[in-house]
């Protein structure tokens, strides 16, 4: 079509991992929590809809302030430096938008989030990756990286390992432009970078309430920032971008951090456990600060697992990158799902 911009005629779409449409799967590819989100989400979702669902012929507030104040109690900081969004995907997106023009440069890991490129292909931005070194670190980084944006997902997917706050502080430093830390699954994890906001004005931490708090199918994420970057990003996104029902749930789930405790140190111990057994069976796993392990094979023949896999209706996510070829990247689910698992594996061979 004529009309098209160039650069969205041209460019591949993001494609997720496989959700299977008939029942009776395991489904261990995309990092969703085994567990259901804290009751209080489930009470206040109903509470929103009493009255015969009278609340919903309402807008929403445009501000989500009581998630923002909620979140911001949490995480020790003014309102002014959160902002809500629909999924951390749209913080992601609007990020981008706000800092990199056309043909301006933002850089991420390879391997990472490849959805990165998806949403600077769509802005019509350059793309640079880094790769990693044998330490873990950004191989061929410069000293004075002067692209608009760098991504780093941490703890890293789908790796599973986090950047210590030493070496995002140094980034920081690097960094010209912006420096956007993906915390999606933190809360799986031992260290996080939201105590260095305050002390580096370019650097964004964004998170997501799709893992840690059960809320994938909300679609609910945050930032937290300087507040003229939350101005910044407020001034682009929808205006009415969060539902009243998302609204709700956002907060309650938030306000039970028992809930939270309960069921990430529940994931912790599975995971735990899980890859202790994977490495018995002669699998090579790398130690995990999230809700999922990479795990290899003894023949590093790992799309003969996957396919196996697939046949008994387990679904882990097997990608075609020749970086992550060799290996799979598996959820963690309850106990049970994970012991039907390994009794597959040990069939497999």
């Amino acid at each position: 079509m004529q009309a098209l911009r160039k650069n969205i005629a041209e460019m591949a779409r993001y494609i997720p991992g496989y959700q299977p449409e008939d029942g009776g799967w395991i489904k261990l590819n995309t990092n969703e929590n085994p567990y259901p989100p804290s009751p209080q989400v489930v009470a206040a979702i109903q509470a929103e809809l009493a009255n015969g669902g009278e609340n919903l012929r309402k807008y929403p507030d445009a501000g989500s302030r009581e998630a923002r104040r909620v979140a911001a109690e949490l995480y020790a900081v003014d309102p002014a430096w959160v902002i809500m969004a629909n999924g951390s995907d749209e913080l992601l997106n609007n990020l981008i938008r706000a800092f990199a023009g056309e043909g301006e440069e933002i850089a991420y890991v390879h391997p990472s989030y490849s959805y990165y490129a998806t949403l600077a292909e769509i802005q019509g931005a350059k793309i640079r990756t880094f790769g990693l070194d044998g330490d873990l670190r950004l191989a061929d980084f410069p000293d004075r990286y002067t692209g608009k944006i760098l991504f780093l997902t941490s703890p890293h997917a789908p790796l599973g390992f986090s950047f210590d706050n030493a070496y995002i502080e140094e980034l920081a430093r690097r960094c010209m432009g912006m420096l956007v830390v993906d915390e999606a699954y933190v809360d799986f994890a031992d260290v996080s970078a939201l105590e260095l906001v305050k002390k580096y004005e370019n650097l964004v931490v964004t998170r997501t309430l799709s893992k840690s708090y059960s809320l994938a199918g909300m679609r609910l994420g945050l930032a937290i920032a300087r507040p003229e970057v939350v101005a910044a990003l407020d001034k682009i996104r929808d205006h009415y971008h969060l539902d009243r029902l998302a609204l709700v749930a956002a907060v309650a789930a938030l306000q039970d951090q028992s809930y939270l405790e309960t069921t990430v140190a529940r994931v912790r111990e599975t995971r735990e456990w899980f890859a202790g057994e994977l490495r018995q069976k002669g699998y090579r796993v790398e130690p995990s600060q999230t809700n999922f392990v990479f795990a290899v094979p003894a023949d590093k023949d790992a799309r003969r697992v996957y396919e196996t896999l697939f046949e008994r209706k387990i679904l882990v996510r097997y990608f075609t990158d020749p970086l992550l070829a060799h290996g799979l990247r598996i959820s963690i689910g309850t106990r049970q799902e994970m012991a039907t698992v390994l009794a597959a594996l040990a069939e497999i061979g």
